[in-house]
């Protein structure tokens, strides 16, 4: 029981895992490159998610220059500002992937990596 009640109390990590797994499962399936690019960015946010979880304190305050009355935890900023660099990576990646997707679909006329890999191998 005490597991179970572990696991409704930090269910944000449970979720993160899940994620992670559904996102490493669609880039080890599918051979569709959108598809590929899509599954890294769910892997991405579940990243995200777990070092927001993990800088979070429950009941703590933000790290202010005043220190509000009877406060004494606070929220870890440290993470928040890491993901918000990671979002902004995140997003270049993406762009930059989906830009190739597109260029190796206007040269082979296809987005499938098997495909692709066959139509390399008849050159």
């Amino acid at each position: 029981m005490e597991i179970i009640d572990n696991l409704v109390q930090n269910y944000f990590y449970l979720v993160a895992i899940i994620l992670f797994i559904i996102g490493m499962h669609t880039m080890l399936t599918h051979s569709n490159l959108v598809k590929k690019v899509i599954a890294m960015n769910i892997m991405d946010t579940s990243v995200f998610l777990l070092f927001v979880a993990v800088g979070y304190v429950h009941g703590g305050a933000p790290p202010l220059v005043e220190i509000p009355a009877g406060t004494e935890t606070y929220i870890n900023p440290l993470p928040s500002v890491l993901i918000l660099t990671g979002i902004i990576v995140a997003l270049s990646v993406t762009a930059f992937a989906l830009s190739l997707v597109t260029k190796i679909y206007e040269y082979y006329g296809t987005c499938d990596a098997d495909e692709i890999a066959d139509l390399r191998s008849e050159e």
